[in-house]
């Protein structure tokens, strides 16, 4: 038995998708996936990946931190970040302190290894950003990254910092 396939009709072909490069969407990706490439390989020439750099700038920014504000820095589940800082401990660039009576709450902290490191690799994302970004004038870079920052704040993906 032979079956006829219908061809598309007229109104359907007249709407065809818009091209992939006509979505923001695509243009994001395809940034930021070169930026975090690039940046992936400087860090791994340092020792460590991009998840335990965010974990190191976080500690960085504070004498102690809770294991509870790392977990919503890396947003990643508590076991998970729990792997990170792990792998930190085992690196010597960080070390948890447990509260007397209670395991639960930890403190974690850098250690003197793990502070020397973190700005050599700020220094590194420095270089990245200027690597990509740097074409772009101060004002074209602060447009692009308060327009992040917008579309970050308004689908409620994480509390933007306000500096």
């Amino acid at each position: 038995m032979i079956t006829k396939t219908r061809s598309p009709s007229r109104a359907a072909a007249a709407e065809a998708p818009a091209p992939l490069e006509a979505h923001l969407g695509f243009w994001l990706r395809f940034v930021s996936n070169h930026v975090s490439s690039r940046f992936q390989q400087l860090v791994l020439a340092e020792g460590v990946t991009v998840t335990e750099w965010v974990a190191l700038r976080t500690l960085w920014a504070r004498t102690e931190t809770r294991h509870a504000d790392l977990i919503e820095a890396l947003g990643m589940t508590k076991g998970a970040a729990s792997k990170v800082v792990t792998r930190l401990e085992e690196k010597g660039l960080a070390q948890r302190q447990f509260s007397e009576g209670n395991a639960r709450d930890q403190a974690l902290t850098l250690t003197r290894a793990g502070r020397a490191l973190v700005p050599r690799l700020a220094a590194l994302a420095d270089a990245n950003d200027e690597h990509f970004f740097g074409h772009l004038g101060a004002a074209e870079r602060q447009a692009l990254r308060a327009a992040m920052q917008a579309l970050v704040q308004h689908h409620g993906l994480k509390d933007v910092p306000t500096d």
